[in-house]
């Protein structure tokens, strides 16, 4: 794989152009509730994004020039990402309205998996290579997500602009992926990183979203012969990294929750499940 051009990115970097979007259109264009349902999850994943770098601010992944520079740009692009769902949303009839905000401190759940990976960086010199190799698991889910919705939600200008927003998510990836797969050389931080990695890994919104959310969003994406074979993609590129050749991620995660009796409403026999 080529490497990557980090000051062509920086240069290239900004928020998303929306200039061509005929949102004048959204309405003329029948949009499915399982859409709205989805995009209402990625809008609010992508402006989530915000409050993972919080996270990562205090690790030493910061501490890295070319990481710290990518960041920076990647936190304004996907922030921007999040905002154009929204735009959209709203042309479409289903505004999403301010997202509610938690009273008091952050959940305990949160608390704690910060505290747990800074202390994981401050007492492991090669946290780069899982932070790394995690951001190309969860750019290449999303990336695939937003191509699935494309195909299935058949809207020409949702289409247009999930387009633009692909262009971002692919450079992205690529530059996670390349760092991991440098970072990954070494035996005992690729070794770390796929025991973190089978031991914690869930699609991107995990912990965010209700379950159910994640498992309806799962399904209507990713199952069939056709959202079975782009899950299945997902896991073949990250079995090239070193490390990773046995891996088993988006399979395993729709087997065990969305395929094995955990339906769309993310709990067996119509019950919730969190």
């Amino acid at each position: 794989m080529p490497a990557f051009d980090l000051e062509t990115y920086v240069a290239r970097s900004g928020a998303l152009d929306l200039s061509a979007i005929a949102w004048a259109d959204v309405p003329r264009y029948a949009l499915p509730p399982e859409a709205v349902r989805t995009l209402r999850y990625m809008q609010d994943v992508e402006s989530h994004t915000i409050v993972y770098l919080r996270a990562l601010l205090a690790t030493r992944a910061i501490d890295d020039p070319e990481v710290a520079t990518f960041l920076a740009c990647w936190l304004y692009e996907e922030t921007f990402h999040g905002l154009a769902l929204d735009r959209f949303l709203a042309a479409a009839g289903h505004p999403v309205g301010p997202r509610p905000r938690p009273h008091g401190r952050e959940p305990l759940s949160q608390r704690l998996e910060a505290g747990a990976t800074a202390m994981l960086s401050r007492a492991w010199p090669d946290f780069c290579a899982v932070h790394m190799t995690w951001g190309a698991i969860n750019e290449l889910t999303t990336l695939t997500g937003y191509r699935r919705l494309v195909t299935v939600a058949r809207h020409p200008v949702l289409s247009d602009l999930l387009e633009r927003i692909m262009l971002d998510e692919s450079r992205h990836f690529f530059f996670y992926y390349r760092q991991a797969e440098i970072r990954l050389q070494r035996p005992g931080a690729a070794r770390v990183a796929r025991l973190l990695v089978d031991r914690f890994w869930g699609p991107v919104g995990t912990g965010v979203q209700p379950r159910e959310e994640l498992c309806f969003l799962a399904h209507y994406l990713f199952s069939g012969e056709e959202g079975r074979a782009a899950a299945r993609k997902v896991d073949e590129t990250i079995r090239r990294l070193p490390g990773f050749a046995t891996v088993r991620l988006l399979e395993a995660w729709m087997d065990r929750f969305v395929t094995n009796g955990i339906g769309v409403n993310g709990g067996r026999h119509g019950h919730r499940n969190h």
